[in-house]
């Protein structure tokens, strides 16, 4: 038997606990078919468990998290891309921007999947067997340099004025160097890029060209293409690693969720 006291501190324990219960939010990472599964010790962003909420055919991948808790950090943008990523590899998937969090379950079928649902199993069957990948390249730095300067007259009598020079004392003529560098990479870039596109063209016309995130970017094409044919897109970009061997250093990454090409709608939670 408890008293009276003992009865109100357990009513307020309880009150406490479904006051932390509906603190709680719901973060979306994508929109997959609605027999997928998440593995048992799948975890997204803040660590927590990815869960399924199914409508229908279709189901968005979920955790649960608290709002309180800071997001945007590095580890959470990993973990985001991780799961939409490591989903890819076994089934089609819509991703969400980061960042997309709703109230509760019900919001996520009610504000996201009812109000999407045809949309998005359209989507879904056209994505069956595809995913995305990254071609990129970077040009070695010193090789790029060398071969702008030996096509460049104006720029190798720039390279030898500044030559032994002081730095204060041939300003000048560097930052006139580094501007006709500069320029001639963007246009370097555009050819290799043309370059890359042709190569890539008997496998797909479904691409999309990024845009430099460093100087000696020479290439960044996402590629929307069928996992069956990941080993040709392989053969192609290792063919163009060979041609530009010392020249242009190229990664292919994938298969990964196809943020270039598709991303759900955020819910309006």
């Amino acid at each position: 038997m408890t008293s009276p006291e003992d009865t109100d501190t357990d009513a307020d324990d309880n009150n406490d606990n479904n006051e932390g219960a509906r603190m709680a939010v719901i973060y979306v990472y994508g929109i997959v078919p609605a027999d997928v599964q998440p593995e048992e010790d799948a975890t997204g962003v803040h660590e927590a468990p990815i869960e399924i909420v199914t409508h229908g055919d279709i189901a968005a991948l979920v955790s649960e998290i608290d709002p309180d808790q800071r997001l945007g950090t590095p580890a959470d943008l990993q973990a985001h891309a991780r799961i939409l990523d490591g989903t890819s590899h076994v089934a089609p998937v819509l991703p969400l921007r980061f960042g997309a969090v709703v109230s509760d379950r019900d919001a996520v079928v009610n504000e996201l999947l009812a109000e999407h649902e045809d949309e998005f199993a359209a989507a879904l069957e056209e994505l069956e067997g595809f995913a995305q990948y990254l071609v990129r390249g970077r040009y070695v730095e010193e090789a790029i340099i060398r071969e702008i300067v030996d096509e460049s007259p104006e720029a190798s009598s720039l390279l030898e004025a500044i030559r032994d020079q002081l730095e204060e004392v041939s300003r000048d003529d560097r930052m006139a160097l580094g501007e006709m560098i500069g320029h001639a990479l963007e246009a370097k870039r555009e050819t290799d890029t043309g370059t890359t596109l042709d190569a890539l063209s008997p496998l797909t016309d479904t691409v999309t060209v990024r845009e430099p995130t460093h100087d000696e970017d020479a290439v960044q094409i996402a590629v929307l293409l069928e996992v069956d044919r990941q080993g040709e897109l392989e053969q192609t970009v290792g063919d163009l690693a060979a041609r530009w061997d010392d020249r242009v250093t190229m990664r292919l990454v994938g298969p990964m969720a196809p943020y270039d090409f598709v991303v759900a709608p955020k819910p309006e939670g």
